[in-house]
């Protein structure tokens, strides 16, 4: 806002102090118009670029914490399902432990 106060007194200082005649003064008013407007522009489109980095940044982290929870979840249902073929099957189901020449596990 620093930069359309600044124009907005250059603008009235030049039309008051060196301007005799209402055309060239018509043509500053109208830049100061498009001064304004883009300049306006310009603080919509800073607002609405902070917002969406605010949103994505939020995102993110609910992303990775949903990340973290399904990670861990899949590990839970992973060692709970080791847990019940081992409580059911016995050690006989395991991948390390190969039957030898005399029927039984090497390890």
């Amino acid at each position: 806002m620093h930069f359309v106060y600044l124009h907005a007194f250059l603008f009235a200082l030049w039309m008051l102090v060196f301007e005799r005649s209402p055309w060239p003064t018509l043509t500053l008013i109208v830049s100061l118009e498009a001064i304004f407007l883009s300049t306006f522009v310009m603080i919509g489109q800073n607002r609405q670029a902070a917002f969406q980095q605010s949103k994505a940044d939020s995102d993110y982290k609910d992303v990775n914490t949903l990340l973290v929870e399904n990670t861990d979840l899949t590990r839970a249902v992973h060692e709970l399902t080791q847990d019940v073929h081992e409580s059911l099957l016995g050690d006989a189901t395991t991948p390390t432990a190969e039957p030898g020449p005399g029927g039984r596990g090497s390890g």
